[in-house]
């Protein structure tokens, strides 16, 4: 047994080992990316019918093999016709800054001093608001239900959106990649049990997603007629213009300075690849002599 685990680590070279955490990081953030979206369901089931191909072999279920094994012949087909508009949506991202978000520091700041200006505006008024800022999980499946619009970030845009007048005003607003993607979505309510009575049906739709997803929520509460902020299934209450500002920037800094870890991490193994590769280089002089020894 030791000597097999020698002999492991002997054939392991380095080189190997980052082979091994580049795919593992990569596949962690393709599944950031189809998280929260239709996706995600697609693969589950996907994998569901791949348990059953195998099960009807090992049980020697011989009709359901049959049409499993029929199924399976074309899976390069189903998958492309299944995720075509989440594979466009992905290769529209690496065309853009491969699986990082697209929205620059400068629009993110300008993106935060909108949501604050809207929603201190909102909150005096009291005019009930959801505002959604995605981060990493992906929020498509909740962008679906509501009404595409695809413009920048802009204070008299969001007030103008959920004044009662307006036919979106009923449901949330969701931002990606620095830009308001659609309003009027619905988001899933909160499961907890123990959760306040006091909260109402916009405070439960905002500790739901947030309890489900990364995202940030801006929830103006219009009985109150107060800004709040969640995240993470918690409330952060009766925020001014300036400390929501100040929380919102904090938290969108926080995903940026991870974002540019992982950057780095890129490029410190760019520059320091050349020596390891020039280090873990077999000698075949080396090698013959070793070998006779």
């Amino acid at each position: 047994m030791f000597d097999l685990v020698r002999n492991l680590g002997s054939s392991i070279r380095l080189i190997d080992l980052i082979d091994i955490v580049l795919v593992a990081f990569i596949v962690y953030r393709v599944l950031l990316l189809i998280r929260g979206t239709r996706a995600m369901q697609m693969l589950t089931g996907l994998g569901i019918l791949g348990v059953a191909f195998f099960l009807s072999s090992t049980l020697e279920l011989f009709t359901t093999h049959w049409l499993l094994s029929h199924f399976f012949d074309y899976l390069f087909l189903i998958v492309i016709v299944l995720f075509q508009d989440d594979l466009r949506r992905a290769l529209t991202n690496v065309g853009k800054n491969p699986f990082f978000a697209a929205s620059s520091q400068e629009e993110e700041r300008e993106m935060v001093d909108e949501i604050a200006r809207a929603a201190t505006r909102l909150a005096r008024e009291r005019i009930g608001a959801l505002i959604v800022v995605e981060r990493e999980t992906g929020l498509k499946n909740f962008i679906d239900t509501g009404s595409r619009i695809d413009a920048k970030v802009k204070s008299e845009l969001l007030y103008s959106i959920f004044v009662p007048s307006s036919p979106i005003h009923d449901g949330a607003v969701i931002m990606t990649n620095g830009r308001i993607a659609a309003a009027g979505c619905f988001l899933p309510l909160s499961k907890d049990p123990n959760i306040d009575k006091k909260y109402g049906t916009r405070h439960r739709a905002a500790l739901g997603l947030t309890e489900d997803t990364d995202a940030i929520v801006v929830l103006v509460s219009e009985e109150a007629g107060e800004a709040h902020l969640v995240k993470n299934g918690k409330i952060t209450m009766n925020l001014n213009e300036s400390e929501l500002r100040a929380s919102l920037g904090a938290l969108l800094d926080i995903a940026r300075r991870q974002a540019g870890l992982s950057r780095r991490m890129g490029g410190w193994l760019q520059g320091v690849w050349p020596r390891v590769e020039s280090r873990f280089r077999r000698n075949p002089e080396s090698d013959r002599e070793r070998d006779r020894g």
